[in-house]
């Protein structure tokens, strides 16, 4: 489930077949289908399409990542990895929502109260996170536990 929202119009598209190597400075939404190379800066939202490559340290306001990124990412608010989404790097956002299916490689975190104006909303975030992921550990602990059981 994507939180974003529906009013939010794509102002900036690099389509599937482009190749672009550069610094990229944008405002508003960009989509992103081609193939990227450099750093990419912008304070509102990136959309990484399923069909995207980008090498890039990226710094945004948010991010949805659906197809394939390498460097590090630095996002202000929700950083979302959809099923289809390879981040190979690391990650700090307020708010992360990562799907089944979706892959990241590397570390993670949440900015600290120094580092966030909204430091409640990132504590309550942080703890309803914990407990999910928590939840899914042992689920998956007793779903594979008869594979290392001694013949």
């Amino acid at each position: 489930m994507s939180l974003w929202r529906k009013s939010d119009e794509i102002v900036g598209f690099l389509d599937h077949g482009t190749e672009i190597t550069g610094e990229l400075q944008f405002s508003s939404t960009l989509r992103i289908d081609g193939n990227f190379h450099g750093s990419i800066v912008g304070e509102d939202r990136l959309i990484i399409g399923e069909q995207a490559v980008v090498h890039a340290d990226i710094k945004v306001g948010d991010i949805e990542i659906r197809g394939q990124v390498f460097g590090n990412v630095e996002v202000k608010g929700q950083a979302e990895i959809f099923s289809t989404g390879r981040l190979r790097g690391d990650l700090q956002a307020s708010v992360l929502v990562i799907q089944a299916g979706a892959v990241l490689e590397g570390r993670s975190s949440i900015p600290t109260s120094s580092q966030s104006a909204d430091s409640q909303g990132v504590n309550r975030v942080s703890e309803e996170s914990q407990s999910d992921v928590e939840a899914s550990l042992k689920a998956a602990i007793q779903a594979y536990k008869p594979m290392f059981r001694a013949a």
